[in-house]
């Protein structure tokens, strides 16, 4: 079945291809859409790109950083101010998948992948998405537990806080093939600390459920506490609270429930995986 590509500058016109079109498809960095054309999807028979510069952009110089969604994670790399971010995207696939995939598209990749959704998850992550609406910002929570139901929405940014310092952001990938392999767990965890207590805890577990989930139970036991064994161990046994893994090649869903507290602690210790 031939394909049509459409190809605006606006914004707003990408938007009302995308609402005006149920199979049209966006296509950014193309590592999601290209392989769906490839294996022969034939339920997308529009696909929509976007020249508008302001996809490309990056303010990192503030308190609230924010990256255009169609960055890519090669640039997030290269950019210095985002060296808080460099763990969460180097741990994208090889360097040529990196080259091509953008910060926008990781926020609709199915576990096991979209790692770097997980650290923006933890960062407070906010998404400007276009729409018939106008463009408004959505927390990235609200719009995983959406994604499926963003039909015609085009997101065009991704913000989120920048760490105070360089302990309180910590991220990890557990995977069978490194770097690049399909995640067994993914964490990220921002735990900043006042007087000697945690205060303001978000953590975001990865290959936990069909998107990126925040772990409340974990953010519960650490909150306004030291950040000590005795908390990082209550907060290790919370770890699966909530989660609704599943089974797949890299790993089971009991194994997953199994492990995921033992990482995290690792994580919030401080020891290597």
């Amino acid at each position: 079945m031939p394909v049509t590509v459409k190809t605006f500058q606006a914004l707003s016109e990408v938007a009302s291809a995308l609402s005006s079109d149920r199979a049209a498809r966006y296509l950014g960095g193309g590592t999601l859409v290209m392989r769906d054309l490839n294996e022969g999807d034939v339920s997308m028979t529009t696909v929509v790109r976007a020249t508008d510069r302001s996809l490309q952009t990056i303010d990192g110089s503030g308190a609230r950083v924010r990256i255009g969604a169609g960055v890519t994670f090669a640039r997030v790399l290269a950019e210095r101010d985002l060296g808080f971010l460099h763990p969460a995207a180097r741990s994208i696939g090889g360097p040529a998948v990196r080259n091509m995939g953008t910060v926008g598209g990781n926020l609709f990749a199915p576990a096991p992948f979209g790692d770097f959704t997980v650290a923006l998850l933890a960062l407070d992550g906010l998404v400007a998405v276009q729409g018939g609406f106008g463009l408004r910002d959505m927390p990235l929570e609200e719009f995983l537990q959406s994604r499926d139901r963003q039909a015609g929405a085009l997101v065009v940014a991704v913000s989120c806080i920048r760490p105070a310092s360089a302990d309180a952001f910590r991220y990890r990938k557990i995977s069978r093939i490194k770097p690049k392999g399909g995640s067994v767990i993914t964490l990220a965890a921002h735990v900043p600390q006042s007087g000697g207590r945690v205060t303001g805890a978000r953590i975001a577990l990865g290959s936990m459920a069909p998107t990126a989930i925040r772990a409340k139970g974990v953010e519960r036991a650490l909150e306004g506490r030291p950040l000590d064994a005795s908390t990082i161990n209550a907060a290790a046994a919370a770890a699966s609270e909530g989660t609704a893994p599943t089974d797949n090649a890299l790993a089971s869903a009991w194994y997953r429930r199994e492990v995921v507290g033992v990482h995290l602690r690792r994580l919030l210790s401080g020891q290597e995986s």
